[in-house]
């Protein structure tokens, strides 16, 4: 799981404390065989932190709802997905997931998951006592969600293994002075690189190919697969595929309750340092999605071309046109369009707009 994805603490509520129950706060530093608790007993000190396994982790969670304690926790998101947190809520306990931070907010140099379990309780006791701030929660996705957007992150996965091995063979035939150009592992390449390369680097490329080849072929049924799945109208230069990154990373449109978040969730928003009277933007934060990301700037380009009415086209256009403006300018252009398109997918699948109104042309 990506550390950069959307938080957002205006769709979870400060938990209801005012129960005869008392309540327990437990703050979890997760691994994988094993965890390291914060734990504090309502508005007590609190205690050391303790290392559980897994499995006694859970029973001892049992053992405090059967003394009929009230049991708010969190953990950070990471490798190990939502699997605790599906654990926990099934249990009874009212538990956040919260975005990777570092916790040594005086830099002192020190850190151990004892130290971090403590600073998470802290957290987490702001914000049970009212502080919504306290902690960044994540958008915590269904199960049906989860597969689907593992399923798009693997393909892109078989992406980057099949560039870096392609990339190697051209690696290993330019060592000896020989370049490969394009797909160079092709049907349609390969017999014209037998014909000018020796028969030894033929026998060294060989493992390189085939191992490329396969990655191809499985990156091109999962993308058939992915597309296949597609079934909402989507604007002339939006493909299936494209449409299916949206949809499969951002899981649920209406978590956003206005422009702000879905541009802070893209992560399409410029960087700010300001103080005082002095106020510095610089380039876009980078901190949202990267896949999305990646897949709006790539869509911009195809809307330019086969969306000459669309709002933002014709706004953007005649700068992009003008032989004045610079490169970093277009750059930045090119931004706004991905940033803009964005909200307005968001409007159109929430019902907020039509295609019309936007000038969009539906396929």
């Amino acid at each position: 799981m990506s550390a950069h994805m959307h938080t957002t603490n205006k769709h979870y509520r400060v938990p209801n404390t005012t129960q005869s129950k008392p309540l327990l706060k437990v703050a979890i530093d997760v691994h994988l065989s094993r965890y390291v608790c914060a734990t504090q007993e309502d508005g007590s000190h609190p205690k050391p932190a303790q290392r559980f396994t897994p499995a006694s982790f859970l029973y001892w969670i049992k053992k405090k709802l059967e003394q009929r304690w009230q049991i708010v926790s969190c953990y950070e998101a990471g490798p190990f997905g939502y699997v605790l947190h599906r654990q926990l809520t099934a249990l009874g306990v009212t538990n956040y997931v919260i975005r990777p931070r570092n916790w040594d907010e005086h830099q002192s140099r020190v850190k151990t998951d004892r130290l971090d379990a403590q600073h998470m309780l802290n957290a987490l006791d702001r914000f049970v006592a009212g502080n919504p701030k306290a902690l960044a929660m994540v958008q915590v996705p269904s199960e049906t969600q989860e597969r689907r957007r593992s399923q798009s992150r693997l393909r892109q996965s078989l992406r980057r293994d099949l560039s870096m091995i392609a990339q190697r063979g051209r690696g290993v035939a330019l060592q000896y002075g020989y370049r490969l150009k394009g797909v160079w592992f092709g049907p349609r390449n390969w017999p014209r690189w037998l014909k000018s390369l020796p028969l030894w680097l033929v026998e060294l490329l060989t493992p390189l190919r085939q191992s490329a080849l396969f990655l191809y072929q499985q990156m091109r049924q999962m993308t058939q697969q992915i597309e296949a799945t597609s079934s909402v109208s989507k604007p002339k230069g939006m493909g299936s595929f494209t449409e299916q990154i949206l949809d499969r990373e951002v899981g649920d449109w209406t978590r956003f309750q206005n422009r702000r978040q879905v541009s802070s969730y893209f992560g399409l928003c410029p960087s700010e340092s300001s103080s005082g009277f002095r106020q510095q933007r610089g380039g876009i934060s980078k901190t949202g999605n990267p896949r999305v990301r990646w897949a709006l700037t790539e869509m911009v380009w195809r809307l330019l071309r086969y969306q000459p009415e669309y709002r933002l086209v014709k706004k953007w256009q005649p700068l992009l046109l003008n032989s004045h403006t610079t490169p970093g300018r277009r750059r930045q252009i090119m931004v706004a369009l991905a940033r803009g398109f964005g909200v307005d997918w968001w409007r159109l699948r929430t019902g907020q707009t039509t295609a019309q109104k936007l000038g969009l042309k539906m396929e």
